[in-house]
């Protein structure tokens, strides 16, 4: 099965349901999948091939979920780029990839012109037009036509043998659904190609088939218990897995996407929740961080019916006040990376006795905890995580050595299984619990520190909304351990304060060093806090209160 099989699917089944709701605009599946299918014919007749490349540069839009799905009903591989990526990362991206097409705003076109010759794999640029907010749509999200507005930009050509061609130009081809284009791709094509944080500074390329997604997203679904009536609010953005995922498991269970362009305005979020009757509310760290710092009371929160959590461990706190402030609701504390999406989920009633733990393998798949001699593991014993199944990834773009520094035989004559990089380990009944990025992992005074166990000590004080913990060089320990903590609002603390309560808590090897207090923590685009940002940070004397 293909990816956007999911989308044709719920077009035949429920044409007139509403499947995407995006600031002041809302899609049934029949319009969803009529765009989509105009698109792809448009792509196809720019010459785009099967296994091309296209970059889809967008804020979280219609235009993002129709360019999603009309790249794969043209048989070609779609890559979310951050919108917020900067035009020397963007370049690099479209040259290792060497991408056929991108899609991008039309304001980009100028901003990127560094791009346009020394890209000589890209064939067609195509901008959308975004002539600003709907009055009274508290979403922030700018509205666009699908057509007209694009047709005001300059399209005449580009340069050399490239082309500029408007993103409602290609759908104007067809004036009604001329349905999907005959089908190129197979689920052992490449379906998406996300680019990650790699070690060298350059990010990876990690390829993904539609039998990897569609796996992936039938698994999670599956847990999720989802059923035709959930409503899901996605306020992550589209570049980062989880939040696509929202969108490509809806389609696949015929459920509703709720599309914000952030969490920076939460209480329109809030609002908007409310509104729609949202039953699914996926979370990363940051922003349970903010929900627990407000007064949740004066929004109807009783439609939530399941949080879920992945992108990094939530605190032990965070779980334990969001359990009570949303009792009505399931929540799912899991675990994931992008290499095979999803690894493991907790199910929500063991949340109670196992709060620390990501739970276990996910339906279909299998995980078990190595040594570094690649044997296996009994509880309670600290090891590397594996993971068994066909989310896993095919590889690395063009890293053959990357790839099988990850991706190593597994127990089958033939396989390959996923080496995560992560330490774990496991409870007697097989529950895992994240200790730590192996290169995360501190050397202090010869022992080893988990950053993650000291940072759910951390939040657990009154006054922490957020926590993180780096090594850092030191001539006498080898590693210094340094915390940051952000405070809730209206809150006071010293370094004195969070040493002292660290002390109690904890054996002296695991105390840190110095603590930094803050009004904020550094975020990546995907929310999580930034712990790069922070190591290259020169350190700061004494603290602030």
């Amino acid at each position: 099965m293909q990816l956007e099989t999911f989308l044709e699917r719920n077009a035949r089944a429920w044409p007139e349901k509403t499947a995407l709701v995006c600031g002041g605009r809302r899609l049934s599946y029949a319009e969803l999948e009529g765009a989509s299918n105009r698109l792809a014919h448009g792509l196809v007749a720019q010459g785009l091939r099967r296994g091309d490349r296209v970059a889809v540069h967008l804020d979280n839009s219609v235009e993002a979920v129709v360019a999603i799905f009309g790249v794969l009903k043209a048989g070609a591989v779609f890559m979310m780029v951050n919108p917020s990526t900067k035009t020397d990362k963007l370049l690099y991206v479209l040259n290792d990839s060497q991408a056929a097409a991108i899609i991008l705003p039309g304001r980009k076109v100028a901003a990127h012109a560094a791009c346009w010759n020394a890209t000589p794999h890209l064939r067609v640029v195509i901008p959308t037009a975004s002539p600003g907010p709907e009055k009274g749509d508290k979403s922030n999200l700018p509205r666009s036509g699908l057509e007209g507005a694009s047709h005001k930009l300059d399209l005449s050509p580009f340069s050399g043998d490239k082309k500029l061609v408007g993103f409602g130009s290609l759908l104007a081809r067809h004036a009604a659904d001329p349905g999907p284009p005959e089908k190129r791709a197979i689920d052992v094509d490449l379906a998406a190609l996300i680019y990650t944080s790699g070690s060298t500074g350059n990010p990876k390329g990690v390829m993904l088939t539609h039998h990897n997604m569609v796996s992936a997203a039938t698994s999670i679904t599956t847990y999720l218990e989802n059923t035709p009536d959930d409503i899901v609010l996605d306020v992550l953005p589209l570049s980062f897995d989880y939040g696509l995922y929202q969108v490509l498991m809806a389609a696949q269970f015929g459920g509703c996407v709720v599309l914000e362009r952030s969490f920076a305005y939460p209480h329109a979020v809030l609002d908007r929740l409310s509104l729609e009757r949202v039953t699914g509310l996926p979370l990363v760290p940051t922003m349970s961080a903010i929900l627990l710092q407000m007064d949740l009371g004066k929004y109807d929160l009783s439609s939530v019916r399941y949080v879920t959590n992945t992108g990094a461990a939530l605190p032990t706190e965070h779980i334990l006040q969001l359990r009570r402030r949303l009792p009505h609701a399931r929540i799912y504390s899991m675990y994931g990376l992008t290499e095979c999406k999803r690894v493991s989920y907790l199910p929500p009633e063991q949340i109670d006795a196992r709060p620390g733990s990501v739970g276990r393998g996910m339906p279909n798949e299998e995980v078990y905890v190595v040594d570094e001699e690649g044997r296996r593991v009994g509880p309670d014993t600290v090891g590397e995580l594996v993971v068994r199944g066909s989310n896993v990834m095919r590889g690395y773009w063009e890293l053959p050595e990357e790839t099988d520094r990850v991706l190593r035989p597994g127990p089958l004559p033939g396989e390959r299984v996923l080496y995560t990089g992560d330490l774990f380990r496991t409870d007697s009944e097989g529950y895992l619990y994240f200790v730590g990025r192996r290169d995360d992992i501190i050397k202090s005074r010869g022992e080893k520190v988990s950053p993650k166990e000291l940072e759910n000590v951390l939040c657990a004080m009154p006054e922490v909304a957020e926590a993180a913990v780096i090594g850092v060089p030191d001539e006498i320990l080898g590693q210094a351990i340094r915390a940051f903590v952000a405070l809730k609002q209206g809150r006071r603390t010293t370094e004195q304060d969070v040493l002292r309560h660290c002390a109690a808590r904890l054996e002296d090897i695991m105390v840190p060093q110095s603590v930094e207090v803050r009004e904020s923590l550094p975020k990546s685009p995907n929310g999580k806090i930034d712990k790069r940002a922070l190591a290259a940070e020169e350190p700061v004397q004494g603290a602030a209160s």
